[in-house]
């Protein structure tokens, strides 16, 4: 690196030089230069993009805050192939968007990306790798012990999501699904996947902690031995949702069926209770004082169900699945949920903790959002649209005077007068460098694709994972990461030189101007064109390099991938 020495040291506040200062320090300071603005507001926006904005202007003016100013078009344009889409966008679909002439042209790119059958499967993919982490974990299905089959959960999100299916009808399936969790046996239902390692855990205290977690944003597991001492849900609260998970049982589970590879199953069975009696079929559970109580199957809202045991009288997990869909939480959740993948933050800290004791930071948005979200019949894709359309999330990242104090990092509660930078996820990185160096007609099938990205991130998961093992999709700077990133297997492939590949096409192409290229390694990459400086920059790089197109090529197009500018959704 000794050929750069003199370059870092050039005093150039928007330049290259300081994208590789960015690289070597991995500090959050970079700089965003504020392009043309656009106007938010184009005929024809849905009442409720219209609702949004004034919902959120109100917080603005009871809080003193001026929002900053908007994104421009290109800033706005990665950012929702990012968040829709799980990338960045080619360079094409940059040039084709920036070039539209349309007022209109934001309201016809979401459309697009949301159901032009062109990006059907990638939207597919994208949501699918979001509720396979969220459902069953990023290692849920790897672990040869394991009856979760994450190619069967993928297969039925990837379809759900694909086919729009309902929101509420899709929470139905995960709650009350019965079958087979592979897709090669005959009774494959991939939903069952959701719950098959959950119900014979510890009297199915996992599948009681995750069904109400993901679906309702209430957290009973604290109260399974004690009452919460922060909220009103108390002990008697957790075993009662327990309560209707006691008919269900996952067969042929376990090591030794695995290992006698037993296909699993998930049923729903007779419950007799340890009384043994099936028309009151109860559970006993242990008070802090020594004494023994009983629990019936009741909701959360004190709507109680039949109590007996047999499955012919009452399916306690389908009565269950209804109740859950009829709750105002099931939309408020997955509003908030939403909400917190677009614009950074929900309205509540932690997103699936929506308990009484937590008041939302917009209850009037919350409310008139989850409203709407029913309205509509749990549609997720119009609750996209209308998000990613407000004005809050045409917002720049840059912080300005009026909004200095609107920090969710230092604790204060968001109030989204501008676009919190947040870093990609694991999976983000990953297809967006796919994307950045064209790889993509290279990978095979479907599987194949998914196959090799699961590799990767399981290197990601050893490098970067906890103290306490917990799974992690962000980028906090540690040195295996700084080292995976410089020199790691996925960097190699993205900066080769090989026949085929972007720098060897780019480099051989002799219709471009040196010029030309640079601009299209920015494009590729952080969706923008450079700066004079950063031009100017790239041509010493290509002099010290002695002419050598396609070695200057390589130093710049690994520098612009290692930027805080890349790995950064801003």
């Amino acid at each position: 690196m000794d050929k750069y020495r003199r370059l870092v040291q050039m005093p150039c506040r928007h330049t290259l030089t300081s994208l590789f200062r960015v690289c070597f320090v991995f500090n959050l300071g970079f700089a965003w230069t504020c392009f043309a603005q656009t106007d938010l507001v184009h005929r024809g926006v849905p009442e409720q993009v219209q609702q949004i904005n004034q919902l959120v202007a109100e917080q603005w003016q009871a809080y003193n805050l001026r929002p900053s100013p908007p994104a421009s078009d290109a800033e706005w344009c990665r950012r929702i192939y990012l968040d829709i889409l799980g990338r960045i966008p080619r360079v094409e679909e940059l040039d084709d968007f920036l070039g539209s002439k349309d007022k209109d042209k934001r309201s016809q790119l979401v459309n697009r990306l949301l159901y032009d059958d062109t990006y059907t499967e990638e939207y597919a993919r994208n949501w699918t790798t979001l509720w396979t982490n969220l459902l069953i974990g990023r290692t849920g299905g790897t672990d040869n012990n394991s009856q979760i089959s994450r190619e069967g959960m993928q297969k039925y999100l990837r379809d759900s999501f694909a086919r729009n299916k309902p929101y509420h009808r899709m929470v139905y399936e995960l709650v009350t699904a019965t079958g087979s969790p592979a897709p090669r046996n005959a009774n494959f239902n991939g939903a069952v996947n959701f719950l098959i390692d959950k119900v014979n855990m510890d009297d199915a205290a996992q599948a009681t902690a995750a069904t109400t977690k993901t679906f309702l944003g209430l957290q009973v597991q604290c109260t399974q031995c004690h009452n919460h001492p922060f909220n009103e849900w108390k002990q008697d609260k957790y075993w009662e949702i327990n309560a209707f998970f006691r008919q269900t049982r996952a067969r042929n589970a376990g090591r030794r069926a695995a290992a006698m590879n037993e296909t699993a199953e998930l049923v729903d069975v007779d419950y007799r209770g340890p009384a043994g009696i099936q028309d009151s079929a109860e559970i006993y559970y242990d008070l802090r004082n020594g004494e023994v109580a009983v629990a019936y199957p009741v909701f959360v809202d004190g709507t109680s169900i039949e109590r007996d045991g047999r499955v012919d009288v009452v399916n306690r997990r389908q009565k269950l699945g209804e109740l859950i869909v009829e709750s105002p939480y099931l939309g408020m959740t997955m509003v908030n949920r939403t909400w917190a993948h677009f614009l950074g933050y929900g309205f509540t800290k932690p997103v699936d903790d929506m308990g009484p004791h937590n008041p939302p930071s917009h209850p009037e948005l919350l409310e008139y959002l989850t409203n709407e979200f029913r309205k509509y019949d749990y549609d997720l894709r119009s609750l996209i649209t209308w998000i990613v359309l407000s004005q809050p999330y045409a917002l720049s990242s840059k912080i300005s005077a009026g909004n200095k104090s609107d920090d969710p990092l230092l604790g204060e509660t968001p109030k989204f007068s501008r676009f919190y930078v947040r870093q990609m996820r694991a999976e983000e990185l990953y297809e967006s460098l796919v994307v950045a160096t064209q790889a993509e007609g290279t990978q095979g099938s479907y599987e194949e694709q998914e196959r090799q990205k699961n590799l990767w991130l399981r290197q990601f998961a050893s490098a970067f994972g906890t103290d306490e093992g917990d799974e992690t999709t962000t980028f906090n700077g540690t040195i295996p990461q700084v080292l995976m990133m410089f020199n790691g297997e996925l960097m190699r492939a993205a900066t080769s030189s090989d026949r085929g590949s972007l720098i060897a096409r780019l480099a051989n192409n002799p219709r471009l101007k040196d010029r030309d290229r640079f601009v299209y390694l920015f494009k590729a990459g952080l969706s923008r064109t450079p700066t004079r400086d950063e031009l100017n920059l790239c041509e010493e790089i290509l002099k010290i390099n002695r002419g050598n197109q396609t070695e200057a090529l390589k130093d710049v197009w690994w520098t612009i991938l290692n930027t805080n500018e890349f790995i950064f959704n801003h």
